[in-house]
């Protein structure tokens, strides 16, 4: 039979994220359910949430362990507050914190209503905003925040400025908590991807398939490693930024984006 120590050391090899609970909005597909695969893999256990109840349990069935589902829209404070009472009820704490829900679609200026502006801000900015300020009762000193903004955060996106507005507001709370949660060592990172091939751009962004196709051309040609990112790279600059990998890493954005955001 094994010792105590060993069987201590077996279940702590190569796991950057073990025993850790991590929290992840916007869990249900894409960036954030890749994440959610890769957390889990790292001896995680996570807690998804997302708007739509049938894709979280799809979500949970493909994560298969160590995963719990709250159904929740994070523009929404109420929800929000039966996020965290569910955390706190079943794991008692935070330690990790990725703050990756997010939504944008096509409005130029011209045609942009009032509806689009403030359906992008609330859940881009205020979202954002409330999904870390309601989860600091519940982080254990030391632990660490991911933002999720996006390389639009520096780039003109033409009929995509108010989120890519929403996204440049992103970075800057990353700067400013980053200073705030210093006391508790609380770490707060930005990571910004490129042009991802997760389902978002053909459901959520508002554009016919054509647009879609059109799009994906528009932005290869942009990249300089002449493709789209992968939702499994992201997760991998994500754990990096949740491990003590980056323990001296804070305030930062990390864009993983081909270098399209680099020229």
């Amino acid at each position: 039979m094994k010792s105590k120590k060993e069987k201590h050391m077996n279940n702590h090899s190569g796991q950057k994220l073990a025993g850790k609970i991590a929290v992840i909005t916007g869990g249900s597909s894409g960036i954030g359910l890749a994440t959610a695969k890769r957390f889990v893999e790292e001896g995680a256990h996570v807690v998804i949430t997302g708007r739509r109840e049938k894709e979280l349990k799809e979500a949970a069935a493909s994560i298969e362990r160590n995963v719990t589902t709250v159904v929740g829209d994070v523009s929404r404070l109420e929800d929000l507050d039966r996020l965290y009472a569910v955390v706190k009820e079943k794991h008692g704490h935070i330690d990790i914190l990725f703050a990756n829900a997010g939504a944008g679609t096509l409005a130029p200026l011209a045609v942009a209503t009032e509806d689009h502006f403030d359906q992008t801000f609330d859940v881009n900015v205020k979202g954002m905003f409330f999904t870390v300020q309601k989860a600091l009762p519940l982080f254990k000193d030391g632990g660490s925040i991911i933002l999720t903004s996006s390389v639009s955060n520096v780039l003109g996106l033409p009929g995509f400025t108010a989120y890519a507005a929403s996204k440049a507001a992103v970075r800057n709370l990353a700067r400013g908590w980053a200073k705030e949660l210093i006391d508790r060592k609380i770490r707060v990172n930005c990571m910004s991807p490129g042009a991802i091939d997760t389902p978002a751009l053909a459901t959520t962004a508002g554009l016919t398939p054509e647009q879609v196709e059109q799009a994906i051309a528009q932005f290869t040609t942009q990249i300089p490693m002449g493709r789209r990112g992968m939702p499994e790279e992201i997760a991998a600059a994500v754990v990096f930024l949740a491990s003590d990998e980056s323990s001296y890493i804070t305030g930062i954005d990390l864009p993983v984006d081909g270098g399209m955001a680099q020229g």
